[in-house]
């Protein structure tokens, strides 16, 4: 989830929890986006592992620790009681944890005595069809509506953004449950990404031996079954010996994965994919992208063109729209 549906989640339940008190408003609210500060320890994240994004903030620990600050910070700024700065810091930031570990990223609550993970895989980290729902709402709430409307149209407002939330979780938690229990009967898939789409999702199986991986991947529709697919690819991981110009797609995937998993530290630690192809100039290109990082059809991916000459392969990372829409 996106920094700003995390933040309006955070609120619409604090609403719920306490009404409109705009101190307790806005210290739910600032609660359920502070879990994402995290990422001001990338500097030290690699010594002390625990503070890494997605690490001791994302737990019942953290967003504890938290809470007792705002119940102590919290009336010092604005009037209120402690205990319910407490209270809604706490919910706040379990709003957090929770939408977090409904994604395709894990959040591990039990930190630091557990690295057990909080991982259901029904929707993407980031989502931009609910970042653009998030962003247009604060302006409607804080823009056009505050101070400027009824207050029951305010209100109305808010029970309708809550309306869209359930909804919205209820039908990608049912996808995600329908599509789970669909993985055995639909070929021994492993994994279920979900897509932008709630009505789409990608199955995926991926094993690794002897240096190699091999993913195998299918498009899947709700009420449809298996749309396209599978598609399978099988590469190793450290580029093998060789000379000149790739003469195959099997040559040309087995010479790209090494060099594309060493460009980008997202296809070592996402499930990808690799596809290649012969370009107008009759240059094999390889292009490996990542089956989570993505939106709008494109995807994070490594495209390395092999020339004719056997010159050295040219790597790019970018976003790429892959042949198979498995995006």
């Amino acid at each position: 989830m996106d920094l700003f549906t995390h933040i309006l989640v955070a609120y619409l339940v604090t609403f719920g929890l306490v009404g409109f008190q705009p101190s307790y408003l806005a210290a739910g609210a600032l609660a359920g986006g502070l879990p994402d500060a995290d990422a001001l320890f990338f500097p030290i994240a690699k010594r002390f592992p625990i503070l890494r994004h997605h690490g001791i903030t994302h737990s019942v620990f953290g967003i504890t620790v938290v809470a007792i600050a705002g119940a102590i910070v919290g009336p010092l700024l604005a009037p209120g009681s402690p205990y319910v700065y407490f209270l809604v810091m706490m919910v706040g930031g379990a709003c957090h944890i929770l939408q977090d570990g409904f994604t395709n990223f894990s959040v591990p609550p039990l930190l630091p005595f557990s690295e057990k993970p909080l991982h259901l895989d029904a929707d993407r980290a980031v989502n931009f069809f609910t970042l653009i729902v998030s962003v247009l709402s604060f302006y409607l709430l804080l823009g056009v509506e505050r101070n400027h409307v009824a207050f029951a149209v305010y209100l109305l407002t808010v029970y309708l953004l809550v309306a869209f939330f359930v909804a919205y979780f209820a039908l990608r938690l049912a996808g995600r449950y329908h599509v789970g229990r669909w993985l055995s009967p639909a070929g021994g898939y492993q994994v279920v990404v979900p897509t932008e789409n709630p009505l789409k999702w990608v199955l995926l199986a991926e094993t690794a031996s002897e240096g190699r991986v091999r993913t195998r991947w299918a498009r899947y529709a709700l009420g449809r079954g298996i749309v396209e697919g599978p598609f399978e690819v099988d590469a190793p991981i450290v580029v093998p010996p060789h000379t000149g110009a790739p003469g195959s797609e099997a040559e040309a995937l087995d010479w790209s994965y090494g060099l594309a998993r060493q460009r980008s530290s997202i296809l070592a630690t996402t499930y990808h994919f690799g596809e290649a192809f012969r370009n107008a100039a009759g240059a094999w290109v390889a292009v490996w992208y990542s089956l989570e990082f993505a939106a709008f059809g494109r995807a994070s991916a490594v495209r390395v063109e092999f020339p004719p000459s056997g010159a050295p392969p040219v790597v790019k990372s970018a976003f790429y729209r892959p042949i198979h829409g498995a995006v």
